[in-house]
């Protein structure tokens, strides 16, 4: 044969050498690894796949962009079941494409109208308790699922629930980082019974690819899509929540549960580098991040360029600005007094700038005087055909949240209530039917024809991620994925200056940032530290949409499949 195939090319024209016309053109390369998700109809981000392709079919069946988002959050309770589902709370920020309005809704639940400091104090707690019982406050999700369907939706209530229904019934193999927080959420897990009978049902968390089925959760999934949110707050799911409550000695009632309603809110917002950035007022942390941007303001960051080793110093310095106001100002506004106005002033950004010691670290900062300048996990996005945009989050706080789990619906309960505080005084002491400061934030910017709703999740760290994603956007030209991969800091509390830094923040930057008197702990390339986020972008001019997923997650964005005219005929 190789004497045959040689023969047959005697006496063929020699081919004529490779000419720079011919040779394939050496691309540029770049420092992001994944490209943006492009397309003309819908896109759903979410932190794993499957919730993300939930989101994607509900688009293509003629769902909006917040029935496709509260179909990804139903799923990812299903299929992400340590960070959300039933019994947490709910934020999302919609855009309208038609109309530009930009609407808010706060779907946190409150603290038990028992619930108080003196009860707390005459069962031996000197702080709020970080989990079990006490920690529990009225799940807002389901609620807020409802007033988004009511407000933006377009499908029957009930076809948003079939793709969750489906893998909490016929199961679905356990994605990478999913179960290395499960496995780590373990000894959690065994402190209560019907936690583990949920999930660890062969005596184990599950394994990368083990199929996992959560048939007591399908059962109250099915619930509520059929009698809606009644069956939370008022009847066969909520008659479980409150018997779970008795048996463990909480003291949540049935008024606390049934008179629960969410809030439409207002979303606040500053200008940064030519953007408008929006975030919900307390009781979220979404002030913060935009002090952070009044800070940056002030700096020449874009002159300075990404890897500057003075970038990243104003941004973590002003991490500890903003992070003190918060723990000194944030809580509900509906029993305590935030000077949010000031906080989020021009005047009082370039105050808080002008503290900066450009040569010397702060480990101790003060809150400002704010009231002076006065007049808060999962993470999704979606984005329908006609543009409409929805930033959601939600939330069990902690990893399988209060560590107590419904028996028969399997429904995790969430810790939300450990950020109260017992400081009589602050605005954000525990008091009967409050909400308490909340870490989770939705998040849209937009600037001429480029909206883009966004989000990342990961408890204190959000504030100060969403400021440097916004910052890589509008200072450094980064797409909305490249934004998402970029190396990132984060203080996972509110003092002091320890910051996590990814491998990749080059070492010019790390030595600078020690040399000036912060304590960096190195973590991974691409950490959980740093949270996950998503993104989609519509650009109004072009029609075009684009989507964006956190390598730190399982997820990706998923795009809108076109409906077809015929099955299986192509068309």
């Amino acid at each position: 044969m190789a004497a045959a195939g040689l023969q047959a090319t005697v006496g063929r024209a020699q081919a004529p050498a490779p000419t720079e016309a011919t040779q394939p053109r050496a691309l540029a390369g770049r420092t992001q690894a994944r490209s943006m998700v492009i397309s003309n109809l819908g896109i759903v981000a979410a932190s794993q796949t499957l919730a993300a392709q939930a989101g994607a079919q509900i688009l293509a069946e003629g769902g909006s962009a917040a029935d496709a988002a509260i179909a990804a959050n139903i799923a990812l309770g299903v299929v992400e079941p340590m960070m959300n589902g039933m019994g947490g709370d709910l934020f999302a920020i919609d855009w309208n494409a038609k109309t530009g309005a930009i609407t808010g809704l706060n779907s946190s639940g409150w603290a038990p109208e028992q619930m108080t400091p003196a009860f707390l104090k005459s069962k031996g707690y000197k702080d709020m308790p970080g989990g079990g019982i006490y920690s529990v406050t009225v799940p807002g999700a389901v609620r807020g699922w409802e007033a988004l369907h009511a407000k933006f939706g377009k499908l029957p209530w009930k076809a948003l629930f079939q793709p969750a229904i489906y893998y909490a019934t016929h199961g679905y193999p356990v994605t990478e980082w999913i179960a290395e927080e499960w496995q780590a959420s373990q000894r959690k897990l065994e402190r209560d019974p019907a936690a583990k009978a949920e999930f660890m049902p062969e005596g184990h968390t599950p394994r990368v690819g083990e199929v996992f089925r959560n048939p007591s959760y399908a059962k109250a999934l099915e619930l509520v899509a059929e009698k809606g949110p009644a069956a939370v707050y008022s009847g066969e799911i909520a008659q479980a929540i409150l018997a779970t409550e008795k048996r463990l000695g909480g003291v949540m009632t049935a008024e606390d549960l049934a008179d629960y309603r969410p809030e439409w809110v207002t979303p606040i917002s500053t200008t940064y580098n030519g953007w408008q950035v929006y975030e919900l007022p307390p009781n979220t942390q979404g002030m913060g991040a935009l002090e952070m941007l009044n800070i940056f303001a002030h700096f020449p960051l874009a002159q300075w360029g990404f890897a500057d080793p003075r970038s990243f110093y104003v941004k973590t310095e002003a991490q500890k600005l903003a992070y003190a106001d918060l723990r000194a100002y944030d809580g509900d506004p509906r029993q305590a007094k935030i000077p949010v106005t000031g906080i989020i002033s021009k005047a009082y950004g370039e105050q808080r700038a002008a503290s900066i010691n450009m040569d010397q670290a702060s480990c101790a900062t003060p809150p400002g005087d704010a009231a002076r300048f006065n007049s808060d996990t999962i993470y999704l996005s979606a984005v329908d055909a006609d543009g409409n945009i929805v930033s959601l989050i939600q939330s069990l706080y902690s990893e399988f949240g209060s560590g107590v789990v419904v028996p028969e619906y399997g429904i995790t309960l969430q810790n939300r209530g450990a950020l109260f505080v017992l400081t009589p005084g602050h605005p954000d002491v525990l008091a009967p039917h409050k909400r308490p400061f909340h870490t989770l934030i939705p998040a849209f910017m937009q600037k001429g024809d480029e909206h883009i709703g966004f989000g990342i999740m990961g408890g204190l760290n959000q504030a100060q991620a969403h400021a440097q994603y916004v910052s890589d956007i509008a200072d450094d030209g980064m797409d909305i994925q490249a934004a998402m991969e970029a190396p990132r800091f984060t203080n996972p509390s509110f003092g002091g200056c320890t910051f996590q830094v990814e491998n990749r923040i080059p070492q010019t930057v790390r030595d600078a940032l020690e040399t000036k008197g912060d304590k960096l702990r190195l973590v991974n390339a691409y950490s959980d530290h740093m949270g996950g986020g998503q993104a989609v972008m519509h650009n109004s001019a072009t029609g075009v949409n684009y989507g964006a997923s956190d390598p730190r997650k399982d997820g990706e964005a998923v795009p809108q499949p076109p409906a077809l005219a015929g099955k299986g005929s192509g068309k």
